[in-house]
């Protein structure tokens, strides 16, 4: 039972790594043209040569040839470590998506009639938010016949924009959405 088990891993491993490295580049086999524009390993240019010579050079050096530019005429194939390339190609993406922010909306929620001790407490919160980066989705919940009043509302959210003026552009003016107002504040962009 373990030895299909085994089987089953390896088939999966190897679909696994055939489906990654397919979609990228043609590999050694894979590449389909009589003749190519062969670059060598440290990028010096070899000339137009038959793939078979091409793959015969690169199976000396140990390395792969892989088709970089497959729409060019005669397609241009460099001989290098495909492993290592791959390798370091996911390193960088890594490192890319390491350096990237991502902005999230945070939601900071009131009420028409707040204190001003939890009014301030909750505009803090938005400052904070702000300060690193996300956007602010303020919203004002109405109970029962306080959406009567939306001028109430609209006031609060302006008052809480008029505090975070400094970290804050208005990016969705206040707007009454059954029986919440929305608004939403962006960071200031700071050059």
């Amino acid at each position: 039972m373990e030895d299909g088990w085994n089987s089953a891993r390896l088939f999966c491993d190897f679909f696994w790594r055939w489906f990654v490295i397919s979609k990228d580049l043609r590999i050694n086999d894979e590449i389909r043209a009589r003749e190519v524009r062969l670059v060598g390993e440290e990028g010096e240019q070899l000339g137009i040569v038959q793939l078979r010579d091409a793959q015969r050079i690169a199976a000396e050096k140990s390395l792969d040839l892989v088709e970089i530019a497959p729409t060019a005429k005669p397609p241009v194939c460099k001989i290098m470590d495909y492993g290592k390339y791959k390798y370091e190609q996911a390193k960088r993406d890594k490192e890319a998506r390491k350096k990237q922010k991502t902005m999230e909306i945070k939601e900071v929620k009131l009420r028409p009639n707040i204190e001003d001790h939890d009014f301030e407490t909750k505009a803090r919160n938005a400052q904070r938010f702000l300060n690193d980066g996300d956007k602010v989705k303020v919203t004002i919940m109405f109970r029962g016949r306080e959406v009567t009043h939306p001028e109430l509302g609209r006031t609060l959210c302006l008052r809480l924009a008029e505090f975070c003026k400094a970290e804050a552009n208005i990016e969705r003016d206040p707007k009454l959405e059954g029986r919440n107002m929305i608004m939403i504040l962006a960071p200031v962009k700071h050059d």
